[in-house]
């Protein structure tokens, strides 16, 4: 069952500068960097209220994120939602016949499972579902 935002992604050509911003100015609070090189990325994550803001630099420009970055700029990335478990969340989407860019999920940043859906079925917003690893609720 999805219970909560888990995070909100957000696209930036530099981790650097936009950390100062987050962490400084605003006052986030800082959790860490990690690099994701299977998704070939370096990401940011703040946490503010219940909610974490996920800062997402590409590490090289056949990152997925750096072709955003290239056709819309810097800004939101993605929502993802948290699920206890993601493998029946997937299953329940794809039996609904929403399209999935991950149908198994994968490895994601600072200890979660992951899995996308595609834009094209949900209202041109990438969605992300993440399962932290160890937490399920049955």
């Amino acid at each position: 069952m999805i219970n909560k935002i888990n995070h909100i992604g957000i696209a930036v050509k530099s981790l650097e500068k936009s950390i100062v911003f987050y962490r400084d100015v605003l006052k986030f609070q800082y959790l860490g960097s990690e690099e994701v090189k299977d998704q070939k990325v370096t990401v940011a994550m703040f946490r503010v209220g219940e909610v974490k803001i996920e800062l997402l630099e590409p590490l090289s420009d056949e990152s997925p994120v750096a072709k955003f970055i290239e056709k819309n700029g810097e800004g939101i990335h993605h929502i993802a939602y948290q699920t206890d478990d993601i493998s029946k969340e997937i299953n329940h989407l794809v039996s609904s016949e929403i399209k999935m860019i991950d149908e198994t999920p994968r490895k994601g940043a600072h200890g979660t499972e992951i899995a996308f859906l595609h834009p094209k079925s949900t209202g041109r917003v990438l969605t992300e579902l993440c399962q932290i690893k160890g937490e399920t609720h049955e």
